[in-house]
């Protein structure tokens, strides 16, 4: 067995090492992952982002595209057959119907080739033609993400840190009594190993359905995908003081958390994670601030437990040949732009810097580019001002996700300052002391587009810019 997987990791590496040489010497390929925790909007920004490329009339931030150097784009099968397309017709449809309507939410790993035909600029466009540029999209969820970090880790360790975050957790506390009540050191039983595994999933969707950005691994519970009611996730975290003996509780857990690990967790790296080169981080800011302090504190320890699992730096020719790609461009950003009135953009911004700042530091003295941005994949609002009680309000105006209503909506001031309101985050303040955010559910605008023009957005053509405009 130890031969065979020696043999087929070399023959990875072989096969590796000739793909990135034609990519390097022939046609280039970018590879792009979309990644972020659930409602962050993956599904709408490749759909929106795809469509901008094909019809670029709302693009003039892609500097290739404001130079008009972009020839013509198309969409190919993507080269990885084993992997699933992303459904890009079926969600372009669901967004410009009669009724639009979101698509359907990210559920597993999916792919796209976008290839773009690109005419040189500077010295070398009067000597060479137009080059073709591959653009694969990869489609994952952050929760899967996640999972790397268990890599590095133990059972033990890992049931250790799980059950100390989840302690003072209320909606925990129904998991937390059947754990403790638990004999690791009893012969194991399987039946209680799937109480256990049921009830720690069902605290894990919970606290996903509530809006809570403490994510912790495994993600697989959460999309179980054809894994389902197998044993590799069919363990859950119990308390632990000794080695593990065999036929114990305790040693199935183990057994079956590193199998997880083998099975599920180094695939996914192996065969998707470690080959991408530029990333995006989605990211639902406006939600957390709305649901609270706790809520932005749990998403600013996501996002540095997501930055931790990249492996950031700088892509030189000879490293991506030999040692593999390391991702040198990461974007974070804030989605649903378009629920804010235009003026308060930069707060968001500032907030979503904020937020990710020690991650990005991390990543920046690694060697790779990092920002943050106030993003709409898809422009579903429009802006107005309102007379209230002698101010004006600057609202915005879209259709209601639960009935189709047009409606007006003031959604408060996001402060100047982020510190007010990662401050109190990190205190464990159980509310904001002096504003309240609120968040409204918009349903998709009724698009008429133009021969030309892709979906409305607001700056889509700048975060592209910045994840792959400097290679077309």
């Amino acid at each position: 067995m130890v031969i065979s997987t020696l043999a087929d990791g070399i023959t990875r590496r072989v096969e590796t090492l000739g793909d990135r040489i034609s990519e390097t010497l022939f046609e280039p390929v970018i590879r792009l992952g979309v990644t972020g925790l659930a409602r962050s909007g993956k599904t709408v920004f490749i759909t929106s982002l795809v469509a901008n490329l094909l019809d670029r009339g709302r693009m003039p931030g892609l500097v290739a595209q404001q130079q008009g150097r972009i020839e013509a784009a198309f969409l190919q099968p993507q080269p990885d057959v084993t992997v699933p397309r992303f459904d890009y017709e079926t969600h372009l449809a669901a967004l410009t119907a009669p009724e639009p309507h979101w698509p359907e939410s990210t559920r597993m790993i999916s792919e796209l080739r976008l290839s773009l035909r690109v005419r040189p600029a500077g010295l070398l466009a009067g000597l060479q033609g137009p080059r073709t540029v591959h653009l694969d999209i990869v489609d994952y969820p952050g929760e899967w993400l996640l999972d790397l970090g268990l890599l590095d880790k133990s059972y033990r360790e890992w049931a250790k840190d799980t059950l100390s975050r989840l302690e003072n957790r209320a909606d925990a506390q129904g998991f937390m009594a059947r754990a403790r009540s638990a004999d690791p050191e009893a012969p194991h039983d399987e039946a209680q190993a799937q109480d256990l595994a049921a009830r720690f999933t069902s605290y894990l969707a919970g606290a996903r359905d509530l809006g809570s950005y403490d994510c912790i691994p495994p993600g697989r519970f959460l999309l179980p995908g054809d894994l389902a009611g197998s044993p590799v996730l069919t363990f859950a975290p119990v308390p632990v003081t000794t080695a593990s003996r065999r036929g114990t509780l305790h040693r199935e857990m183990e057994r079956r958390f590193e199998a997880y690990k083998s099975r599920v967790v180094q695939p996914f790296f192996r065969d998707h994670f470690a080959r991408i080169d530029r990333q995006v981080v989605l990211v639902d800011a406006l939600g957390a601030i709305h649901r609270g302090p706790r809520a932005v504190d749990d998403l600013a320890r996501s996002m540095g437990d997501i930055l931790s699992s990249f492996r950031p730096g700088r892509n030189a020719l000879l490293s991506q040949l030999w040692h593999g790609r390391r991702v040198d461009r990461i974007l974070f950003a804030a989605t649903k732009a378009d629920h804010l009135h235009h003026g308060q953009h930069a707060r968001l911004t500032a907030i979503m810097a904020a937020l990710t700042r020690g991650a990005r530091d991390r990543a920046q003295f690694a060697g790779a580019e990092t920002a943050a941005m106030a993003i709409a994949s898809l422009r579903a609002t429009t802006e107005e001002t309102r007379r209230h009680e002698g101010h004006e309000l600057a609202c915005v105006r879209g259709r209601l996700l639960e009935d189709g209503r047009q409606a007006a909506f003031y959604p408060g001031e996001l402060p100047e300052d982020p510190a007010r309101l990662l401050g109190p985050a990190r205190e464990g303040a159980d509310a904001w002391l002096d504003a309240e955010f609120e968040a409204m559910r918009f349903a998709p605008a009724r698009l008429v587009l133009t021969p030309g023009d892709g979906p409305p957005h607001i700056r889509l053509d700048r975060a592209a810019q910045f994840l792959f405009g400097d290679r077309l």
